[in-house]
This record gives structure tokens, C-alpha cells and sequence, in this order.
């Protein structure tokens, strides 16, 4: 029952308000411009790698997550809605775990379908690489959705951070600068990907073990840190 209710609660949150009309809108538009795309451009080589990694992979999923991740906790905190979860005897890491659980649910419905979707309209032949996109996209999506979760924990301005983060790091960093590579969760989930694909130009700057360790790291790291934030809140809350 607790479960249910953090669930239903998160899930009203996430879709109840005009910034989770961006988990509509963001796939649509990386969906429906795959679509044009396919049926404009003659030339098709390449085409479905550089849209899945540098749009997708780079762009709308650390968005998509980025929205899932900081509406999660991010609104109840800021308008002290918080405090119903925080006054009941429920553990604080069922709480951040369950609405970490919920909102990588989300990424994967709205953040790795969409990459599998677009990759099948952009080359129908080659499902293998839509589906390497597609999964690492989700692995990729739960280290974002757990640093996001944390963020929101620790700050009140978890979505301007955040979105400077996907944008500038993740977006620009990630892909074109050698020594920002090896921190970037894009260049992790590329390992994965590469693994999965014998497609071309699909490389990245970290070995899969490397990458591995650092996803798990990454995450578990993330969560920890907001646990124990969200006791320290509950201290502060009842002094």
C-alpha cells in the first residue's frame, strides 16, 4: 500500500503539471522528425546512427530524464507536499527508491521506446542497432534519473543545474571534447551500445568494464547521497 501510494503520488506529480507535457512533446518531436527525415533524404547511410546518437542519445533522453528524474521529488519539496511521505513511518530510501523506480519506468516509455521507434523508421533493416540504442539508452537513463533524483534533493534549483548539465556537458562536452568524454554517462551507455552493434561510427571513449563500473557507481552514489539527504530534511522538518 505505501509503495502504491508514492507510486500514485509520483506518477500525479510527473503528469500533472505543464512541465510533464515535455514527456509528450520531446519524443514526439525526435519521433516525428525521424519520420520526415526518412521520407525526405534519399541517401539514408549513416543516417539512423548519427540521429539515435547525436539527438537522441544526447539530447531528448538526458531531457527526458531530466524531467523525470527532477519532477519526481523536485515540486513536492518546493511546494513542502513532501511532508505527507515524510510524516509517515515509511523508510526514506523506499521513498527515493520507489521514486526512482517510477521515473526510470518513465524514461523507458518515453525516453528508450521512442530511440527504438525512431531507429526502426530510420533503417527497418537493421533492428539490431535500434535495439543497442534503445538499451543503452534505458541503462543510460537510470544513472541520469538517479543523479537528477539526488539533485533535486540538494537543491532548489535541481532543473536549471540540471538542464545546464544535459546541455552543455552531456550535449556538447560528451561528444566532441576527448577529456570530458570519460565522464560523460553518453559516452558509458556508447560502450554498451557498441557492444551490441556492429553498426558504423558507433564508438566510444570508455571500455564496456570501465563504463560499467562507472554506471554502477554513478548510480548507486546518486541514490545513497539523496537518502541521506532526505533524512537530514526530515531532521530539519521537525526541529
Amino acid at each position: 500500500m505505501v509503495v502504491r501510494t508514492i507510486v500514485r503520488l509520483t506518477l500525479a506529480t510527473l503528469f500533472g503539471s505543464r512541465r510533464g507535457l515535455l514527456l509528450y512533446i520531446l519524443p514526439a518531436v525526435f519521433v516525428g522528425l525521424c519520420v520526415l527525415l526518412a521520407l525526405t533524404v534519399d541517401d539514408k547511410s549513416g543516417l539512423q546512427v548519427a540521429l539515435l546518437q547525436q539527438f537522441g542519445l544526447a539530447v531528448i533522453l538526458p531531457l527526458v530524464a531530466l524531467v523525470a528524474g527532477t519532477g519526481a521529488i523536485a515540486s513536492e519539496i518546493d511546494d513542502g507536499s513532501i511532508v505527507y511521505l515524510l510524516s509517515k513511518p515509511i523508510k526514506r530510501s523506499t521513498i527515493i527508491l520507489t521514486k526512482a523506480v517510477v521515473a526510470v519506468g518513465v524514461v523507458l516509455v518515453v525516453g528508450a521506446l521512442p530511440l527504438l521507434l525512431a531507429g526502426v523508421v530510420l533503417d527497418p533493416h537493421d533492428l539490431t542497432t535500434a535495439v543497442a540504442f534503445s538499451t543503452g539508452a534505458l541503462v543510460a537513463g537510470i544513472a541520469y534519473v538517479a543523479i537528477f533524483v539526488a539533485l533535486s534533493v540538494f537543491s532548489g534549483n535541481a532543473v536549471t543545474i540540471g538542464l545546464i548539465y544535459c546541455l552543455l556537458w552531456e550535449s556538447v562536452m560528451g561528444q566532441y571534447v576527448d577529456g570530458a568524454k570519460v565522464l560523460s554517462v553518453q559516452q558509458w551507455s556508447l560502450a554498451l551500445i557498441s557492444n551490441l552493434t556492429d553498426a558504423p561510427r558507433v564508438e566510444s571513449a570508455v571500455k564496456l568494464p570501465i563504463a560499467t563500473i562507472l554506471l554502477l557507481a554513478v548510480t548507486i552514489t546518486a541514490l545513497t547521497l539523496a537518502i541521506t539527504k532526505l533524512r537530514s530534511l526530515i531532521l530539519s522538518t521537525a526541529e
